[in-house]
């Protein structure tokens, strides 16, 4: 017989993408109510790359990221984008504005090989993880850099994005060594 192993904790993050900065900080202090402790917040950025939310959250999108201090499991993953999305309609009635989608929220995890994001979309480079939810590596952490995908979002492929992934998985690294 097998010996199998449980999986390693690892990093929760989720990216908000939001419509100015009221619904960026309303959608980080829930996360912080719902989730836990954030330990790691990114800068704000423009979110430029793509018109494909202008007509849900608006114009000039924000963009931050943040992490979660508790490691969780890694099977969470399907179970935590069914509640992002039901904060998602909870932010929208709160904010009440004349958006449909004012705040996107995308978890994702962080383990020291890769970083993987929750989607509710299908794809061929996708894998069903339960819960009517999908699965994709979107980044690999490789020789000590982050390397997309050629079919990572063509924001994940920014600097500005591995610098503040770096920083996440140094601390999951610290984490997991203060666990032993």
């Amino acid at each position: 017989m097998w010996k199998l192993n449980d999986p390693k904790p690892v990093k929760l993050i989720i990216g908000i993408l939001a419509s100015n900065y009221q619904c960026l900080h309303t959608a980080a202090e829930l996360l912080s109510d719902k989730f836990g402790k954030v330990d790691l917040s990114s800068e704000v950025w423009p979110f430029d790359q793509t018109d494909y939310y202008k007509e849900q959250t608006g114009p000039r999108i924000l963009r931050q990221f943040v992490s979660i201090k508790r490691l969780i499991e890694p099977g969470l993953l399907a179970k935590i984008k069914l509640r992002t999305n039901k904060l998602e309609q909870k932010l929208s009635k709160k904010l009440a504005l004349p958006l449909t989608r004012p705040v996107n929220l995308d978890p994702g995890i962080i383990e020291p090989s890769k970083l993987v994001l929750a989607t509710t979309k299908n794809y061929s480079h996708r894998i069903y993880i339960g819960k009517k939810m999908y699965a994709e590596v979107t980044l690999i952490f490789d020789k000590g850099c982050w390397r997309p995908q050629s079919y990572t979002y063509p924001d994940y492929k920014q600097q500005c994005y591995f610098d503040y992934f770096d920083k996440v998985r140094a601390r999951l690294l610290e984490q997991l060594k203060s666990k032993r």
